[in-house]
């Protein structure tokens, strides 16, 4: 075991170590492993952090884009120096096998150099005027202090799809990671500080619901970036709704799928299911709690997807042979288990039964959860395959034809992610058109995000402002300058400039 880490808040270029309450991360594999002690953020903390982002924000934006971004090249090479240790401490924190982990990190240094490079690229549009003489340009501007609320399961990427964006763009932030991987999140902003970011450009504030309740309310903060679950979403847009010039970028959540049609690859379509339901312990905003699979198949399907599921091995985040480790901690697994029985209870045929995997020699003192497939057909008032459970539980259900097979995709309150599993071009462009989501994939799972695409819903999955590299849109505003080339004054439409009225 590591000596434990002694968090601190870092705020207006300082490390605070404060001597309140502090809360503890620890290992979700060995409940009994301290990984840090943090203290608690509130409302005072988090006025000061979003004081030092309003200070530091007019230097901030007055640099280049260039230069800002030149910052992010540095970023990049301190992150491939810290790989292996940002892998093993965030397998350590939140539970994810130490080879997810290490894909994560990659993933977050490809955000970091798709910075980089934007910070060359045209930012704006050259526009043309009904008069000859102007010229019209669109332009964006940042909109000042973004907050940045980032959950635990994606500690080290979904922190960098949006601090990477609002920095890049001229914003100042402040960061509260999740309660649940604090350690993660602080090593990240020790990084910026180490890249050279300037003091107040980039502020971190631990802590839980207090905290980030502090900096939603702060009418100081003109962004709020937050990836986490619908219920915290809308208790943002509800306070936000009262602060007219704020803009929140949300994800929140899904009920996403697979959908296997009839003349799908039965080897390939097993994979994609078993990757999408369980990669992560099924703990993805994007991971399937449901394959539809075409009624001719699904017995087939069926046997070959719960035979594999049976041999899954989990176990220790650190070892690299495990395909899956613990959920995050007891709370979580508790939930799981009362979808668990749920499911059987709403008419579910149970193929694998999850539990607790004390069971399992080696995982006992953790949260290891094994996994849950059932076969079931849709109803109007199964809850269970509609409801986001997050965790290794999975529905299989039967549909007759494509038609069918998108009411039931869409038949939730959730549009995130989906994927589908043809030979056909035409059924596939049927659902790309005909099902609501945010991210769509073909013969491929439904999780396996890239930066350079927006990463968002529809529906209570999201509002509108998709992360990664559609965040871009969010954390700036368009204004539009026009400059007048000629010695006199004209207008458009027309318009009369004769003082006295008339014609000019």
């Amino acid at each position: 075991m590591s000596t434990p880490i002694h968090g601190r808040h870092y705020i207006a270029g300082q490390w605070r170590t404060p001597a309140g309450k502090t809360f503890a991360s620890t290992n979700p594999a060995r409940l009994r492993e301290t990984i840090g002690i943090f203290p608690f953020g509130g409302r005072a903390e988090a006025d000061e952090a979003v004081a030092a982002a309003r200070q530091a924000f007019p230097a901030w934006r007055r640099l280049s884009r260039i230069n800002r971004a030149e910052l992010f090249d540095r970023l990049a090479q301190l992150v491939k120096r810290e790989t292996d240790h940002l892998a093993t401490l965030m397998a350590r924190e939140c539970g994810k096998v130490v080879t997810e982990c290490r894909a994560e990190v990659v993933e977050g240094l490809h955000m970091i150099q798709y910075v980089f490079g934007v910070g060359r690229m045209p930012m704006g549009d050259v526009l043309s005027s009904e008069i000859p003489e102007k010229d019209a340009f669109m332009r964006r501007k940042p909109w000042g202090v973004a907050a940045v609320i980032t959950p635990w399961n994606f500690p080290f990427a979904v922190p960098l799809w949006m601090l990477g964006p609002s920095l890049l763009e001229g914003n100042t932030v402040v960061f509260k990671p999740s309660e649940d991987t604090p350690a993660i999140g602080e090593r990240l902003v020790e990084l910026f500080l180490e890249a050279g970011f300037p003091p107040g450009v980039v502020n971190l504030v631990h802590g839980e619901a207090e905290a980030g309740e502090a900096l939603v309310k702060n009418p100081g903060v003109n962004c709020v970036l937050f990836t986490g679950s619908y219920e915290v979403g809308r208790r943002i847009a509800e306070v936000s709704a009262s602060i007219p010039d704020r803009i929140v970028a949300s994800e929140t959540g899904s009920k996403s799928a697979v959908i296997v049609c009839e003349d799908a690859k039965l080897d390939l379509a097993v994979t994609c299911g078993i990757v999408s339901a369980f990669k992560t312990s099924g703990q993805r905003c994007v991971s399937a709690g449901r394959i539809l699979v075409h009624e001719k198949l699904i017995d087939a399907y069926a046997a070959r997807l719960v035979a594999l599921a049976k041999r899954l091995k989990i176990g220790d985040p650190l070892d690299a042979s495990n395909f899956t480790g613990p959920v995050i901690n007891q709370a979580a697994l508790e939930k799981i288990q009362r979808y668990n029985a749920l499911s059987k209870e709403e008419g579910g045929e149970i193929l694998v039964q999850g539990g607790p995997g004390t069971a399992v020699p080696g995982l006992s003192g953790g949260c290891f959860l094994t996994p849950h497939v059932y076969r079931i057909k849709h109803g109007l008032n199964v809850r269970c395959i509609r409801e986001e459970v997050f965790g290794p539980h999975l529905a299989l259900i039967p549909f007759h034809d494509n038609e069918e097979a998108v009411r039931i995709y869409n038949d939730t309150e959730y549009g995130l992610s989906m994927a589908v599993i043809t030979e056909s071009y035409r059924t596939m462009r049927y659902f790309r058109d005909e099902c609501e989501y945010g991210m769509g994939y073909v013969n491929l799972p439904c999780i396996g995000a890239e930066v350079h695409l927006p990463f968002g819903g529809v529906k209570k999955s999201g509002n509108g402002h998709p992360s990664a590299a559609g965040l871009i849109e969010a954390v700036t505003h368009k204004t539009a300058w026009t400059v007048n080339h000629a010695e006199e004054v004209k207008m458009a439409q027309g318009l009369t400039t004769a003082i006295e009225g008339g014609p000019t």
